[in-house]
């Protein structure tokens, strides 16, 4: 272990700290080991007899002299701490000034996945023969990105400019795949905070700064999609201002580079007027803002492991930031994990990253991001650590799950028939691999063997998981989604969601009016330019609990006739704001089995829309449609039409069926009541009763009414 003598700073350090920003890597310190009264900066005596426990950075550049004024009870320091340390005063330290690493964040849509497209096109990392076979959205490789137009997995890569290698990580900007940020911003020394040039920042825009803050991170504001014929870059980088002043918790803080583009063509400069060819601005703005890690090569070896990849030939990869010393192949490490076990292993390959693929290397040092095979038993959070007394960091802090749902074998009669994995150990065994990778995902047990409570951060995070499993052959059924709520001081807890609609002033009504039944409370309301450009549009902001929001989505495009746009973030838990209406019209629920025929549909048609087209199997309590009216209908979708001996030779023809309306995933899921279930098959999803039998569900509608009543 290192020591540090009385009294003295670290070289070229004023004062009694150190920055928590970038630049400097501050020192993980727990209060078993310095007691509870510690600070960041400050000098200390440790348990250890004539020691002084140093809290200073592990990485400090040499001629970096602003002193820090943050305690290790700061929030926003305290997430950027790594390890403890203790110094020498013969440590010396270098920095990497061949290496940046930065994340891009921003919210959905705004372009992140594009700009990262721009930045590999012109950094040539593609020959020019194979420039035309890239295509677009290059990082977006997996076949769910590219069908639903949005980054799922934070992923990286790696670009060269100017003899500098640049790490670039490429995060999610949907809100419920906040996890995935929040786990790999601790890979990054800075970072690309991109704002749409006519929406300016939106909830997601506040999430990502507030923790690139809480990291120590230092943006540089890109200011995209100024081809857009509503562009407005200085209204924008007026609300971006505002958004710096409310979440900065420093004042250096509120000063940053701002850097406008257009992603799409591949363009850039430094102000709006007079965008360049290329994107030769954005890359001195990077090399220029971003500061280079700074190591101590001496140091043992230390990583964080923020996310885990598999190869059929090199099995777990283990990748993640080098925190300090350096890591060559066949090296012996020791594996800490979050439970406080350690393991012992040996590093078998040692990978880097190079345009989109990785290469092998003989040795890397600190502050560059890498990839480790040979250590099978790895997970996301634990620590590798070298030398003889390997020291655990701190794990990665991420928000809890809003939105639950019940995984549970299928039940149907038509089980077993399409899918490959129907056991509850099999879908077991699936949810507990996916735990590995998905930060952002709760499994409990339940009271049955065969169904799981999966908790996620909102309804699209548990579509993914339900849409990757469904496709990779399993099958299985899933309840409706329910929030999480809390019980602090004796009373019920709910999450609250800032929501902001954008769409026309024809929609006000409508959406005001859906939105009061599920209990939301407008904060604002001002015109505003939005995606289509008209004078008409306007930006409707509310608050609203997260299950008011389940379900809302569909029914917001269908009223405002996709002309709207909607996004939420999560502010955190309120008092239950009591019950809330959203029922909807019963269901049409098949009474037989068998196939069903045009003849039964029409008559269904006559009740209600249909969800299955003539042909499909359907059985018994297996909802076929949605009825007129409240309450479920009960109908035989298999009836034929009975034979008689008159002869018309257009009467089967003259049948004609409205076009069935076919549900997605996510429309199925909010369609769901509280008593029924969807059943999902690699080929299929059908909607059903919990209870199948009409006898099962009339006793169930007894028993309920009894115990309300004696309640």
């Amino acid at each position: 272990m290192r020591q540090h003598p009385p009294h003295t700073a670290l070289p070229d350090q004023g004062g009694d700290g150190v920055d928590p920003r970038p630049r400097v890597r501050a020192a993980g310190v727990s209060a078993d080991k310095v007691g509870e009264d510690a600070w960041v900066g400050q000098s200390r005596y440790g348990p250890e007899s004539g020691m002084i426990v140093w809290h200073a950075a592990v990485f400090i550049p040499a001629g970096y002299r602003r002193p820090a004024r943050h305690a290790l009870s700061d929030a926003r320091t305290f997430t950027r701490l790594t390890t403890s340390v203790f110094c020498q005063d013969n440590m010396s330290y270098t920095s990497r000034d061949d290496i940046r690493n930065i994340a891009i964040i921003a919210h959905v849509d705004h372009g992140k996945t594009t700009l990262v497209d721009g930045l590999l096109k012109q950094s040539n990392v593609f020959r020019a023969h194979e420039l035309e076979g890239v295509g677009t959205l290059i990082m977006d490789s997996n076949e769910l990105e590219r069908e639903k137009g949005i980054t799922i997995l934070a992923k990286n890569t790696a670009i060269n400019y100017s003899g500098v290698k640049i790490n670039v990580i490429d995060t999610p900007g949907h809100a419920d795949f906040s996890g995935e940020v929040e786990r790999v911003l601790t890979m990054a020394d800075g970072c690309l905070l991109l704002v749409d040039a006519v929406d300016g920042p939106m909830p997601q825009t506040r999430f990502v700064l507030r923790k690139a803050f809480q990291m120590g991170l230092s943006p540089i504001v890109v200011i995209n999609k100024l081809d857009r014929p509503t562009a407005r870059p200085e209204w924008v980088l007026s609300a971006t201002q505002d958004l710096f002043l409310e979440l900065a918790t420093d004042a250096d803080q509120l000063e940053f580079p701002v850097v406008y583009t257009i992603a799409r063509e591949g363009r850039a400069g430094l102000t709006p007027g007079e965008i360049g060819p290329n994107f030769l601005p954005l890359f001195e703005a990077i090399l220029t803002h971003v500061p280079a890690p700074a190591i101590d090569r001496d140091a043992p070896f230390q990583m964080l492991v923020t996310n885990l990849g598999y190869d059929n030939y090199v099995g777990r990869l283990a990748m993640g930031r080098i925190v300090a010393g350096a890591i060559v192949p066949g090296q012996s490490l020791a594996c800490l994990n979050q439970k406080g076990k350690l393991l012992r292993g040996k590093v078998a390959n040692v990978y880097t990253y190079q345009g989109l693929g990785r290469i092998e290397a003989q040795r890397v040092e600190a502050g560059d991001i890498v990839a480790l095979t040979g250590l099978p038993e790895v997970s996301i959070g634990d620590t590798l650590a070298g030398g003889d007394r390997p020291e655990a960091l701190p794990s990665i802090a991420i928000e809890e799950p809003t939105v639950k749902m019940t995984f549970g074998v299928n039940t149907s009669p038509l089980s077993g028939r399409e899918g490959r994995f129907l056991t509850s150990r099999q879908i077991r065994d699936r949810l507990t691999r996916e735990l590995q990778t998905n930060v952002g995902l709760r499994v409990e047990e339940t009271d049955s063997a065969e169904v799981f409570t999966v908790a996620g951060r909102g309804e699209l995070h548990l579509a993914i998981l339900i849409e990757t499993m469904r496709r990779e052959g399993y099958e299985f059924q899933v309840s409706r989604p329910e929030v999480i709520t809390r019980l602090v001081d004796g009373k019920i807890m709910e999450p609250m969601e800032h929501l902001i609609i954008d769409t026309q002033e024809e929609y006000i009504g409508f959406v005001t009016e859906t939105l009061a039944g599920r209990l939301a409370q407008m904060i604002n309301m001002h015109k505003s330019t939005g995606a289509s450009g008209l004078a008409k549009d306007v930006r409707l902001e509310f608050t609203i609990p997260t299950r008011g929001l389940i379900g809302f989505r569909n029914e917001f495009l269908t009223g405002t006739r996709g002309n709207g746009m909607l996004s939420s973030l999560l502010l955190g838990y309120e008092p239950w704001a009591g019950p809330m209406a959203m029922g909807r019209n019963g269901a049409l629920v098949a009474s037989e089995p068998g196939n069903a025929v045009t003849f039964g549909l029409a008559n269904a048609q006559e009740r209600g829309s249909t969800f299955i087209e003539p042909g499909v199997a359907v059985y018994e309590g297996m909802i076929v449609g949605l009825n007129q009216r409240e309450g479920d209908l009960l109908i035989n979708v298999c009836k034929n039409k009975q034979k008689t001996n008159i002869r018309a030779a257009s009467a089967d023809i003259a049948v004609r069926l409205t076009p069935a309306t076919l549900l997605s995933l996510e429309k199925s899921l909010d369609f769901l009541a509280a008593d029924e279930l969807l059943e999902v098959t690699p080929q299929n999803l059908r909607l059903r009763k919990r209870l199948l039998g009409q006898d099962e569900r009339a006793r169930a509608r007894k028993a309920s009414a009894l115990s309300a009543v004696e309640a």
